[in-house]
């Protein structure tokens, strides 16, 4: 009896499975990164356009997902940077203040304790419509998030 598409697919795919996830080992290249503790007062801090960045951590998790945290600050009516997307997904965690996060053209406003999510690929962009400063967390996770 002839084996059906469905089963030829299955079958080739479990095949290739093995040598797939080698091919993919080989690409991460650096260590996991290791258990570390990242007191606030030794993040160096940098400035662009009247914002605040601490790069927190950056590198492959120990399972080969990309990651980098990182807190930025933003002056009333700040912006990082115009909207954009790619393929890593982000989620920010809101210190302090008050920020709005658009996603795909709808508009969040969010305060402290407040988490927004975007997923792979789709459009999004932060700023501070407050009067205060806005003091958020970053966590990208996925392909280009530690590039």
């Amino acid at each position: 009896m002839d084996p059906t598409r469905r089963e030829l697919c299955l079958t080739l795919s479990t095949a290739l499975l093995p040598a797939l996830l080698r091919a993919e080992d080989s690409h991460q290249g650096a260590a996991p990164l290791p258990s570390k503790m990242y007191p606030y007062d030794k993040l160096p801090v940098q400035t662009s356009n009247g914002a605040e960045f601490r790069a927190i951590l950056k590198g492959k998790l120990a399972t080969g997902e990309s990651v980098e945290v990182h807190e930025t600050t933003l002056p009333p009516g700040g912006a990082p940077h115009q909207p954009h997307h790619h393929i890593h997904s982000e989620m920010w965690l809101i210190r302090e203040g008050s920020v709005e996060l658009t996603v795909n053209g709808t508009k969040y406003r969010m305060g402290p304790g407040s988490m927004g999510f975007v997923h792979s690929n789709e459009e999004h962009g932060i700023n501070n419509p407050g009067s205060e400063p806005a003091t958020y967390f970053v966590v990208a996770i996925g392909p280009g998030a530690d590039s």
